[in-house]
């Protein structure tokens, strides 16, 4: 894809694997302007970043409750959430599309994060609640000796020894949200909204594509992606190698 973004139209069509004869820099300047790449970079990075931080909080906060107290409905709670999970998003765009017309939330921002969160909450939920369950309760009850409340206990001593878990969702539902193209196809029709999935879709016409400006618009939408995960890498190996040397 990246060789490819250096190529001219007619040198694609000749030659989609080798190396370019000659870099055309012009993709990546046709891709910006042409599809108004500005725009759908801070439509998705807003839409993305608000989305995966309150999927992730209301994550963290639930999984607390469900994996470290026990009460009457953990159980029913808990699989109620998980049973999301089964639940195919293409199967709710239509019933989706009627709910927000009829609250008026169409063609605006909210009506891709609402989604965003409901459908990712459940892996979210999982992953977290595995994670902390396996916390020795020794842990909180020293912290109670000490005069801790049940946020304080959260926010200070839990969310801290959850941080390869909490790397590991936030970069499922950054990338999740950051590809998401059914829900803002058919929730978002006001090209000033759109997000960067949806407006790359405007190089592939009816009846011509140009390949090396979308190669190109394709390349730069992956920089956030890979940034974010270089961002969190260090939580991610240490979430992989924790228990696996003993002593």
């Amino acid at each position: 894809m990246v060789i490819n973004s250096f190529k001219s139209e007619q040198e694609f069509a000749n030659n989609q694997f080798g190396f370019p004869k000659e870099f055309v820099i012009e993709n990546y300047i046709s891709a910006w302007e042409t599809a108004n790449l500005g725009t759908l970079f801070s439509n998705s990075i807003f839409i993305c970043l608000t989305a995966t931080f309150l999927t992730v909080l209301i994550g963290a906060v639930t999984s607390y409750f469900l994996s470290r107290f026990t009460f009457k409905l953990n159980k029913a709670v808990y699989t109620f959430f998980i049973f999301g999970m089964l639940i195919p998003i293409h199967a709710t765009l239509v019933p989706m599309f009627i709910l927000m017309r009829n609250i008026g939330l169409l063609n605006t921002p909210i009506t891709l994060i609402f989604p965003y969160i409901a459908f990712h909450l459940p892996i979210t939920i999982f992953i977290l609640t595995s994670f902390m369950k396996a916390f020795p309760k020794d842990i909180e009850e020293s912290a109670i000796m000490d005069g801790c409340g049940i946020f304080r206990i959260f926010w200070s001593i839990i969310l801290p020894m959850s941080r390869p878990a909490l790397a590991t969702v936030l970069i499922l539902n950054f990338i999740y949200n950051w590809n998401e193209f059914s829900f803002a196809l058919v929730l978002i029709n006001d090209p000033n909204l759109q997000t960067l999935p949806l407006g790359l879709a405007s190089f592939a016409g009816q009846f011509t594509t140009n390949y090396g400006a979308q190669m190109a618009g394709l390349t730069m939408s992956l920089i956030p992606i890979i940034a974010f995960y270089l961002l969190l890498e260090k939580e991610i190996v240490k979430g992989m190698t924790a228990g696996a040397v003993k002593g």
